[in-house]
């Protein structure tokens, strides 16, 4: 489920393949408060929201030959951000992309893919919208860790538990 740009690594610099993949999977719950205030800015319509299907492929092990899983439900919109002509900035694009029939939550991670391409917004929108974002997607992933450690199952053999065993298959004698 996640990708290399997932863990940037430090001293990386923060790419527009990285945000887009963490607005992609963001929840509207966070997406919502971090843009209350950028929501009220000149855009326009490029591609308003639309849902469709998509094909999604699997590969056997992971390394195998590619083959169609099934379909999945996404919504994606563009638009276009104009710039505060105080500035002189030029209007930014945002695209996205999310799984499920969400159009609020497609608006608004386009809406911050526009305004995350601004390098005068980039610091500021990395601390309060992408670090809750990147806490929140670890957390499910802890989470879901966790889940799956506590249906491990550890067999041992029928020699560790009986005692150590001798090369040729007999036990060892003890004086």
């Amino acid at each position: 489920m996640f990708q290399a740009f997932d863990n940037p690594g430090p001293g990386r610099p923060l790419a527009r393949a990285h945000w887009m993949a963490l607005l992609a999977r963001a929840p509207i719950d966070i997406l919502e408060p971090a843009l209350h205030g950028h929501a009220a800015l000149p855009a326009r319509w490029l591609r308003a929201p639309e849902t469709g299907l998509m094909m999604v492929q699997g590969r056997a092990g992971g390394t195998g030959e590619r083959f169609n899983l099934g379909e999945v439900t996404v919504t994606r919109c563009a638009l276009r951000v104009q710039a505060d002509a105080a500035e002189g900035g030029e209007p930014t694009v945002g695209v996205a992309y999310v799984l499920g029939r969400s159009h609020r939550q497609v608006q608004l991670a386009a809406l911050a893919d526009a305004l995350l391409q601004d390098p005068a917004r980039q610091a500021a929108l990395d601390a309060s919208l992408l670090d809750p974002i990147r806490r929140h997607l670890a957390q499910a992933q802890s989470e879901r860790q966790a889940r799956a450690a506590s249906t491990r199952v550890d067999f041992f053999t029928v020699a560790r538990e009986s005692g150590s065993i001798n090369d040729d298959g007999g036990e060892e004698e003890q004086e």
